[in-house]
């Protein structure tokens, strides 16, 4: 089981238009991902069976979690409980830790 994950070691994937993840540390139980948005770029509306906490590392972003919208901001975090729509517009440009239980295996690559 790997215990260490450097991120200058993890490429950035595109997932969207002006949006790049990085899957960092994770087992499968447990999965924390590095989300960039630019200005203006939108995390579609979606929902999953995994339960999802979000930081907010910067910018600010307005957040849909299930038919409420809130505007957050470096500091503030959210919780997604499994199977509620949600989805996020970011206002300026920043950066999310997405953490996910169990862990998101469609977004490990395909081996």
């Amino acid at each position: 089981m790997q215990s260490y994950f450097y991120n200058c070691d993890i490429p950035s994937e595109i997932v969207g238009k002006g949006i790049k993840r990085k899957v960092l540390a994770h087992n499968k139980e447990l999965m924390i991902c590095e989300v960039e948005f630019n200005k203006g770029s939108i995390g579609e509306l979606h929902k999953h069976f995994h339960s999802q906490c979000t930081y907010i590392v910067s910018g600010v972003f307005e957040f849909d979690i299930d038919g409420v919208k809130k505007v957050i901001k470096a500091g503030d975090s959210t919780y997604k409980q499994p199977e509620v729509m949600h989805g996020c517009v970011c206002l300026e440009k920043g950066k999310l830790i997405d953490i996910f239980t169990p862990m998101r295996e469609d977004f490990l690559p395909i081996k």
